[in-house]
Protein backbone atom coordinates (compact mmCIF):
# COMPACT_ATOMS: atom_id res chain seq x y z
CA UNK A 1 0.00 0.00 0.00
CA UNK A 2 2.91 2.75 0.45
CA UNK A 3 3.78 2.19 -3.57
CA UNK A 4 0.11 2.84 -3.97
CA UNK A 5 -0.29 5.78 -1.32
CA UNK A 6 2.67 7.53 -2.51
CA UNK A 7 3.10 11.07 -2.14
CA UNK A 8 3.05 11.94 -5.90
CA UNK A 9 0.13 9.61 -6.28
CA UNK A 10 -1.51 10.86 -3.45
CA UNK A 11 -1.21 14.80 -4.21
CA UNK A 12 -2.30 13.95 -7.43
CA UNK A 13 -5.60 12.39 -5.83
CA UNK A 14 -6.29 15.18 -3.87
CA UNK A 15 -6.22 17.52 -6.23
CA UNK A 16 -8.82 15.45 -7.92
CA UNK A 17 -10.98 15.37 -4.94
CA UNK A 18 -10.21 19.85 -4.57
CA UNK A 19 -11.68 19.94 -8.29
CA UNK A 20 -15.01 17.13 -7.25
CA UNK A 21 -15.53 19.81 -4.42
CA UNK A 22 -15.15 23.18 -6.02
CA UNK A 23 -17.16 21.59 -9.11
CA UNK A 24 -19.94 20.64 -6.35
CA UNK A 25 -20.17 24.07 -4.81
CA UNK A 26 -20.11 26.05 -7.25
CA UNK A 27 -22.92 23.66 -8.95
CA UNK A 28 -25.21 23.91 -6.16
CA UNK A 29 -23.90 27.60 -5.15
CA UNK A 30 -25.21 27.29 -1.49
CA UNK A 31 -26.30 30.84 -0.53
CA UNK A 32 -24.77 31.00 3.13
CA UNK A 33 -21.53 30.08 4.79
CA UNK A 34 -23.33 27.39 6.70
CA UNK A 35 -24.30 26.31 3.28
CA UNK A 36 -21.11 25.86 1.54
CA UNK A 37 -19.73 24.85 5.03
CA UNK A 38 -22.46 21.83 5.05
CA UNK A 39 -21.74 21.37 1.44
CA UNK A 40 -18.03 20.19 2.00
CA UNK A 41 -18.71 18.15 5.01
CA UNK A 42 -20.96 15.76 2.82
CA UNK A 43 -18.35 15.84 -0.13
CA UNK A 44 -15.68 14.84 1.93
CA UNK A 45 -17.56 12.39 4.64
CA UNK A 46 -18.75 10.70 1.67
CA UNK A 47 -15.43 10.81 -0.18
CA UNK A 48 -13.52 9.44 2.87
CA UNK A 49 -16.03 6.53 3.12
CA UNK A 50 -16.06 5.37 -0.44
CA UNK A 51 -12.31 5.61 -0.23
CA UNK A 52 -11.90 3.94 3.26
CA UNK A 53 -13.93 0.92 1.85
CA UNK A 54 -12.20 0.52 -1.41
CA UNK A 55 -8.58 0.94 0.39
CA UNK A 56 -10.06 -2.05 2.59
CA UNK A 57 -11.08 -4.23 -0.02
CA UNK A 58 -7.57 -3.87 -1.76
CA UNK A 59 -5.17 -4.28 1.52
CA UNK A 60 -7.20 -7.36 2.62
CA UNK A 61 -7.76 -8.80 -0.99
CA UNK A 62 -5.19 -11.43 -0.17
CA UNK A 63 -6.73 -12.86 2.48
CA UNK A 64 -10.55 -14.28 2.77
CA UNK A 65 -12.60 -12.19 0.48
CA UNK A 66 -16.57 -11.92 0.90
CA UNK A 67 -18.66 -11.01 -2.19
CA UNK A 68 -19.46 -7.68 -1.12
CA UNK A 69 -15.90 -6.21 -1.18
CA UNK A 70 -15.98 -6.13 -5.10
CA UNK A 71 -18.66 -3.62 -4.85
CA UNK A 72 -16.76 -1.76 -2.71
CA UNK A 73 -13.82 -1.39 -5.14
CA UNK A 74 -16.27 -1.10 -7.80
CA UNK A 75 -17.71 2.41 -5.80
CA UNK A 76 -14.70 3.62 -5.87
CA UNK A 77 -13.01 3.23 -9.37
CA UNK A 78 -16.68 4.73 -10.92
CA UNK A 79 -16.41 7.71 -8.59
CA UNK A 80 -12.49 7.85 -9.35
CA UNK A 81 -12.89 7.72 -13.27
CA UNK A 82 -16.44 10.30 -12.70
CA UNK A 83 -14.08 12.75 -10.43
CA UNK A 84 -11.00 12.53 -13.18
CA UNK A 85 -13.20 13.30 -16.04
CA UNK A 86 -15.03 16.16 -13.72
CA UNK A 87 -11.27 17.90 -12.83
CA UNK A 88 -10.30 17.84 -16.94
CA UNK A 89 -12.45 20.85 -17.63
CA UNK A 90 -12.10 22.56 -14.71
CA UNK A 91 -7.95 22.36 -14.64
CA UNK A 92 -8.39 23.58 -18.03
CA UNK A 93 -10.94 26.83 -16.48
CA UNK A 94 -8.40 27.56 -14.50
CA UNK A 95 -5.00 27.78 -16.94
CA UNK A 96 -7.81 30.39 -18.91
CA UNK A 97 -8.45 32.08 -15.33
CA UNK A 98 -4.64 32.51 -15.01
CA UNK A 99 -4.19 33.67 -18.19
CA UNK A 100 -6.51 36.46 -18.22
CA UNK A 101 -5.18 37.30 -14.70
CA UNK A 102 -1.31 37.33 -15.83
CA UNK A 103 -3.03 39.73 -19.47
CA UNK A 104 -4.89 42.26 -16.69
CA UNK A 105 -1.70 42.72 -14.75
CA UNK A 106 0.23 43.38 -18.17
CA UNK A 107 -2.85 45.59 -19.19
CA UNK A 108 -2.55 47.77 -16.15
CA UNK A 109 -6.41 46.91 -15.28
CA UNK A 110 -5.26 45.02 -12.01
CA UNK A 111 -7.42 47.00 -10.00
CA UNK A 112 -11.17 47.67 -10.02
CA UNK A 113 -13.44 44.92 -12.34
CA UNK A 114 -14.91 42.20 -11.66
CA UNK A 115 -13.17 38.98 -10.05
CA UNK A 116 -12.52 36.28 -12.45
CA UNK A 117 -15.26 33.59 -11.02
CA UNK A 118 -15.72 30.16 -11.80
CA UNK A 119 -18.10 29.10 -14.29
CA UNK A 120 -21.44 27.58 -12.72
CA UNK A 121 -22.31 26.41 -15.89
CA UNK A 122 -18.69 24.69 -16.27
CA UNK A 123 -19.11 23.11 -13.09
CA UNK A 124 -22.55 21.78 -13.58
CA UNK A 125 -21.01 20.41 -17.36
CA UNK A 126 -18.31 18.82 -15.92
CA UNK A 127 -20.76 17.08 -13.58
CA UNK A 128 -22.88 16.01 -16.12
CA UNK A 129 -19.72 14.73 -18.35
CA UNK A 130 -18.52 13.36 -14.85
CA UNK A 131 -22.05 11.04 -14.51
CA UNK A 132 -21.20 9.50 -17.77
CA UNK A 133 -18.33 7.03 -16.58
CA UNK A 134 -19.95 6.47 -13.07
CA UNK A 135 -23.35 5.49 -15.08
CA UNK A 136 -21.70 3.35 -17.77
CA UNK A 137 -19.25 1.70 -14.35
CA UNK A 138 -23.18 1.07 -12.51
CA UNK A 139 -24.34 -0.53 -15.43
CA UNK A 140 -21.46 -2.61 -16.09
CA UNK A 141 -22.09 -3.76 -12.32
CA UNK A 142 -25.90 -4.39 -13.04
CA UNK A 143 -25.98 -5.75 -16.02
CA UNK A 144 -22.66 -6.05 -17.83
CA UNK A 145 -20.65 -8.40 -15.64
CA UNK A 146 -22.78 -11.20 -16.90
CA UNK A 147 -24.15 -10.06 -20.84
CA UNK A 148 -22.82 -13.30 -22.47
CA UNK A 149 -21.69 -12.29 -25.82
CA UNK A 150 -21.08 -15.19 -28.53
CA UNK A 151 -18.26 -13.97 -30.51
CA UNK A 152 -17.61 -15.68 -34.16
CA UNK A 153 -14.91 -15.87 -36.36
CA UNK A 154 -13.78 -18.00 -39.66
CA UNK A 155 -10.05 -18.86 -39.66
CA UNK A 156 -7.92 -19.69 -42.87
CA UNK A 157 -5.55 -22.22 -43.18
CA UNK A 158 -3.85 -23.77 -45.94
CA UNK A 159 -2.64 -26.79 -43.79
CA UNK A 160 -5.46 -27.33 -42.23
CA UNK A 161 -6.30 -31.62 -42.75
CA UNK A 162 -9.49 -31.61 -44.88
CA UNK A 163 -11.14 -33.66 -42.12
CA UNK A 164 -11.28 -30.20 -40.42
CA UNK A 165 -12.59 -28.35 -42.85
CA UNK A 166 -15.96 -26.50 -40.96
CA UNK A 167 -14.45 -27.73 -37.50
CA UNK A 168 -15.80 -25.72 -34.98
CA UNK A 169 -13.94 -24.87 -31.74
CA UNK A 170 -15.22 -23.00 -28.82
CA UNK A 171 -13.24 -21.04 -26.28
CA UNK A 172 -14.00 -19.66 -23.05
CA UNK A 173 -11.42 -18.15 -20.68
CA UNK A 174 -11.12 -16.46 -17.16
CA UNK A 175 -14.47 -17.22 -15.60
CA UNK A 176 -12.71 -15.94 -11.96
CA UNK A 177 -15.61 -18.25 -10.34
CA UNK A 178 -14.78 -16.61 -6.84
CA UNK A 179 -16.58 -13.65 -8.01
CA UNK A 180 -19.82 -15.09 -8.83
CA UNK A 181 -22.67 -14.42 -5.94
CA UNK A 182 -25.15 -16.87 -7.05
CA UNK A 183 -25.24 -19.79 -9.68
CA UNK A 184 -27.55 -18.54 -12.15
CA UNK A 185 -25.18 -16.51 -14.07
CA UNK A 186 -23.18 -19.61 -14.87
CA UNK A 187 -26.17 -21.60 -15.80
CA UNK A 188 -27.15 -19.33 -18.61
CA UNK A 189 -23.28 -19.62 -19.96
CA UNK A 190 -23.31 -23.00 -19.80
CA UNK A 191 -26.86 -22.80 -21.86
CA UNK A 192 -25.35 -20.82 -24.54
CA UNK A 193 -22.07 -23.13 -24.64
CA UNK A 194 -24.53 -25.79 -25.37
CA UNK A 195 -26.54 -24.37 -28.04
CA UNK A 196 -22.94 -24.00 -30.05
CA UNK A 197 -22.66 -27.44 -30.91
CA UNK A 198 -18.93 -27.11 -31.00
CA UNK A 199 -16.67 -29.85 -32.00
CA UNK A 200 -14.12 -29.15 -29.51
CA UNK A 201 -14.05 -27.05 -26.68
CA UNK A 202 -11.23 -25.08 -24.42
CA UNK A 203 -10.94 -23.58 -21.24
CA UNK A 204 -7.82 -21.18 -21.50
CA UNK A 205 -6.87 -20.66 -17.56
CA UNK A 206 -7.87 -18.75 -14.44
CA UNK A 207 -11.00 -20.61 -13.60
CA UNK A 208 -10.71 -19.28 -9.76
CA UNK A 209 -9.79 -16.05 -8.46
CA UNK A 210 -7.30 -17.10 -5.50
CA UNK A 211 -8.77 -20.76 -3.83
CA UNK A 212 -9.62 -23.84 -5.37
CA UNK A 213 -13.05 -24.20 -3.01
CA UNK A 214 -14.21 -21.40 -5.08
CA UNK A 215 -15.21 -23.24 -8.21
CA UNK A 216 -16.72 -26.29 -6.26
CA UNK A 217 -20.52 -24.81 -5.63
CA UNK A 218 -20.56 -24.26 -9.65
CA UNK A 219 -19.34 -27.77 -10.00
CA UNK A 220 -22.45 -29.04 -11.30
CA UNK A 221 -23.08 -26.21 -13.48
CA UNK A 222 -20.05 -26.37 -15.46
CA UNK A 223 -20.32 -29.86 -15.66
CA UNK A 224 -23.11 -29.24 -17.92
CA UNK A 225 -21.52 -28.11 -20.70
CA UNK A 226 -22.08 -31.20 -23.20
CA UNK A 227 -19.05 -32.42 -25.98
CA UNK A 228 -18.28 -35.52 -27.43
CA UNK A 229 -14.90 -34.83 -27.30
CA UNK A 230 -12.64 -34.29 -24.19
CA UNK A 231 -12.77 -30.46 -22.83
CA UNK A 232 -9.19 -29.69 -22.41
CA UNK A 233 -8.52 -26.95 -19.78
CA UNK A 234 -5.30 -25.41 -18.59
CA UNK A 235 -3.96 -23.44 -15.89
CA UNK A 236 -3.91 -19.31 -15.42
CA UNK A 237 -1.33 -17.23 -13.50
CA UNK A 238 -4.63 -16.81 -10.58
CA UNK A 239 -5.11 -20.69 -9.96
CA UNK A 240 -1.64 -20.87 -8.63
CA UNK A 241 -2.88 -19.01 -5.32
CA UNK A 242 -0.28 -16.41 -5.79
CA UNK A 243 -2.17 -14.21 -4.20
CA UNK A 244 -3.32 -15.57 -1.24
CA UNK A 245 -1.03 -15.97 2.39
CA UNK A 246 -1.41 -19.23 3.04
CA UNK A 247 0.00 -20.87 6.43
CA UNK A 248 2.61 -22.99 3.92
CA UNK A 249 3.98 -23.97 1.04
CA UNK A 250 2.45 -27.13 1.78
CA UNK A 251 -0.97 -25.54 1.96
CA UNK A 252 0.09 -24.07 -1.24
CA UNK A 253 0.75 -26.80 -3.09
CA UNK A 254 -2.61 -28.82 -1.62
CA UNK A 255 -4.93 -25.99 -2.69
CA UNK A 256 -3.41 -26.18 -6.13
CA UNK A 257 -3.81 -30.64 -5.86
CA UNK A 258 -7.42 -29.33 -4.95
CA UNK A 259 -8.07 -26.99 -8.05
CA UNK A 260 -6.61 -29.88 -10.65
CA UNK A 261 -9.15 -32.38 -9.01
CA UNK A 262 -11.79 -29.60 -9.65
CA UNK A 263 -11.22 -29.86 -13.33
CA UNK A 264 -11.44 -33.43 -13.38
CA UNK A 265 -14.61 -33.58 -11.29
CA UNK A 266 -16.04 -30.77 -13.70
CA UNK A 267 -14.73 -33.19 -16.53
CA UNK A 268 -12.25 -31.16 -18.26
CA UNK A 269 -9.22 -32.86 -18.96
CA UNK A 270 -6.45 -30.49 -17.99
CA UNK A 271 -2.90 -30.34 -19.97
CA UNK A 272 0.00 -29.33 -17.54
CA UNK A 273 2.65 -28.79 -20.36
CA UNK A 274 1.38 -31.59 -22.74
CA UNK A 275 -0.16 -32.27 -26.53
CA UNK A 276 -3.33 -34.94 -27.38
CA UNK A 277 -4.63 -35.43 -30.76
CA UNK A 278 -7.94 -35.10 -32.07
CA UNK A 279 -9.08 -37.09 -34.61
CA UNK A 280 -11.46 -37.23 -37.71
CA UNK A 281 -11.79 -39.23 -40.36
CA UNK A 282 -8.77 -40.64 -39.99
CA UNK A 283 -6.89 -37.39 -39.86
CA UNK A 284 -5.31 -35.66 -37.11
CA UNK A 285 -4.49 -32.28 -35.26
CA UNK A 286 -2.78 -31.51 -32.05
CA UNK A 287 -4.39 -29.68 -28.91
CA UNK A 288 -0.84 -28.17 -27.17
CA UNK A 289 -1.64 -26.65 -23.54
CA UNK A 290 0.84 -25.13 -21.12
CA UNK A 291 0.73 -24.15 -17.54
CA UNK A 292 0.48 -19.95 -17.16
CA UNK A 293 3.81 -18.42 -18.74
CA UNK A 294 3.85 -14.75 -19.64
CA UNK A 295 6.55 -11.90 -19.41
CA UNK A 296 4.42 -9.95 -16.69
CA UNK A 297 3.84 -12.57 -14.37
CA UNK A 298 4.27 -16.19 -13.16
CA UNK A 299 6.50 -18.49 -15.76
CA UNK A 300 5.45 -22.07 -15.17
CA UNK A 301 4.79 -23.41 -18.39
CA UNK A 302 7.22 -25.42 -20.53
CA UNK A 303 6.09 -24.84 -24.14
CA UNK A 304 8.94 -27.03 -25.36
CA UNK A 305 8.01 -30.40 -23.53
CA UNK A 306 4.44 -29.77 -25.25
CA UNK A 307 5.42 -29.04 -28.07
CA UNK A 308 7.56 -32.08 -28.52
CA UNK A 309 4.63 -34.48 -27.64
CA UNK A 310 3.12 -33.14 -30.54
CA UNK A 311 5.36 -35.05 -33.23
CA UNK A 312 4.65 -34.19 -36.70
CA UNK A 313 0.67 -33.14 -36.91
CA UNK A 314 0.07 -31.01 -39.42
CA UNK A 315 -1.83 -28.49 -37.60
CA UNK A 316 -1.36 -27.31 -34.10
CA UNK A 317 -3.51 -25.49 -31.39
CA UNK A 318 -1.27 -24.12 -28.84
CA UNK A 319 -3.47 -22.85 -25.41
CA UNK A 320 -1.84 -20.77 -23.67
CA UNK A 321 -2.98 -18.36 -20.68
CA UNK A 322 -0.89 -15.13 -21.53
CA UNK A 323 -0.66 -13.52 -24.37
CA UNK A 324 2.50 -12.08 -24.15
CA UNK A 325 3.23 -15.84 -24.84
CA UNK A 326 3.11 -15.57 -27.99
CA UNK A 327 5.65 -12.49 -28.77
CA UNK A 328 8.12 -14.11 -26.16
CA UNK A 329 8.49 -17.78 -27.24
CA UNK A 330 5.35 -19.31 -29.71
CA UNK A 331 7.62 -17.53 -32.76
CA UNK A 332 9.76 -19.78 -32.44
CA UNK A 333 7.76 -22.90 -33.09
CA UNK A 334 6.17 -21.89 -36.78
CA UNK A 335 3.88 -24.96 -37.15
CA UNK A 336 2.25 -23.99 -34.13
CA UNK A 337 -0.59 -22.54 -36.21
CA UNK A 338 -3.53 -21.15 -33.71
CA UNK A 339 -2.84 -19.68 -30.25
CA UNK A 340 -5.50 -19.47 -27.74
CA UNK A 341 -5.23 -17.12 -24.39
CA UNK A 342 -6.95 -14.93 -21.90
CA UNK A 343 -5.68 -12.94 -18.90
CA UNK A 344 -6.45 -9.49 -20.31
CA UNK A 345 -10.19 -9.00 -20.01
CA UNK A 346 -9.93 -5.81 -21.86
CA UNK A 347 -9.64 -4.07 -18.56
CA UNK A 348 -13.34 -4.77 -18.10
CA UNK A 349 -14.15 -1.45 -19.77
CA UNK A 350 -13.42 0.16 -22.73
CA UNK A 351 -14.84 1.54 -26.37
CA UNK A 352 -16.07 -1.74 -28.33
CA UNK A 353 -17.12 -0.73 -31.86
CA UNK A 354 -16.48 -2.60 -35.16
CA UNK A 355 -14.27 0.20 -36.45
CA UNK A 356 -13.23 1.32 -32.84
CA UNK A 357 -11.66 -0.59 -30.16
CA UNK A 358 -10.13 1.04 -27.16
CA UNK A 359 -9.07 -0.09 -23.62
CA UNK A 360 -6.72 0.68 -21.10
CA UNK A 361 -5.41 -2.56 -20.93
CA UNK A 362 -3.82 -1.72 -24.77
CA UNK A 363 -0.71 0.23 -23.19
CA UNK A 364 -0.14 -2.85 -21.06
CA UNK A 365 -0.55 -5.73 -23.69
CA UNK A 366 0.44 -5.40 -27.31
CA UNK A 367 -2.05 -8.25 -27.75
CA UNK A 368 -4.79 -7.65 -25.60
CA UNK A 369 -8.62 -8.75 -27.23
CA UNK A 370 -9.70 -10.49 -30.70
CA UNK A 371 -7.44 -11.87 -33.37
CA UNK A 372 -4.54 -11.14 -34.56
CA UNK A 373 -1.74 -12.71 -37.57
CA UNK A 374 1.85 -12.94 -38.02
CA UNK A 375 3.00 -14.67 -41.14
CA UNK A 376 0.75 -17.85 -40.62
CA UNK A 377 0.21 -17.95 -36.94
CA UNK A 378 -2.95 -16.70 -35.77
CA UNK A 379 -3.80 -15.42 -31.69
CA UNK A 380 -7.35 -15.30 -30.29
CA UNK A 381 -7.47 -13.63 -27.20
CA UNK A 382 -10.41 -14.34 -25.40
CA UNK A 383 -11.88 -11.34 -23.32
CA UNK A 384 -13.15 -13.88 -20.38
CA UNK A 385 -15.85 -15.09 -19.09
CA UNK A 386 -15.94 -13.64 -15.52
CA UNK A 387 -14.89 -10.69 -13.76
CA UNK A 388 -12.24 -9.75 -11.32
CA UNK A 389 -11.82 -6.51 -9.18
CA UNK A 390 -14.56 -4.18 -10.50
CA UNK A 391 -17.16 -6.33 -10.34
CA UNK A 392 -18.86 -5.75 -13.92
CA UNK A 393 -18.04 -5.03 -17.43
CA UNK A 394 -18.57 -2.12 -20.35
CA UNK A 395 -17.44 -2.71 -23.81
CA UNK A 396 -15.52 -5.83 -23.45
CA UNK A 397 -18.47 -7.82 -22.38
CA UNK A 398 -18.29 -11.45 -21.09
CA UNK A 399 -17.34 -13.62 -24.14
CA UNK A 400 -17.75 -17.10 -25.58
CA UNK A 401 -15.47 -17.54 -28.87
CA UNK A 402 -16.63 -19.75 -31.38
CA UNK A 403 -14.08 -20.36 -34.01
CA UNK A 404 -14.80 -22.14 -37.30
CA UNK A 405 -11.42 -23.58 -39.11
CA UNK A 406 -11.73 -24.01 -42.77
CA UNK A 407 -9.09 -24.90 -45.30
CA UNK A 408 -7.78 -21.54 -46.81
Amino acid sequence: MSRFLSLPVLFFFLLVEWYGLQAVRTAIQPDTAGGRRLTAVVYVAVTLLVWGLGIWAISTRRTAQPHYKVYFLGLLLGLIAAKLIIALPLLLEDVVRAGRFVARQFSGNSAGGEPISRSAFLSRAALLLGAVPLVALVWGIVRGGTDYQVKRRVLRFPNLPASFDGFKILQISDLHTGSFTSKEPLQRAVKLINDQQADLIFMTGDLVNNVATEVEEHIDTLAGIRSERPIYSILGNHDYGDYVQWESAEAKRANLERLMQNHAKIGWELLMDESRTVERNGEQIAILGVQNWGTKFVQHGNLSKAHAGSGNAPFKILLTHDPTHWDAQVHEYPDIDLTLSGHTHGAQFGVNLPHLKWSPVQYVYKQWAGLYKRGKQHLYVNVGLGFLGYPGRVGFLPEITVLELRRA
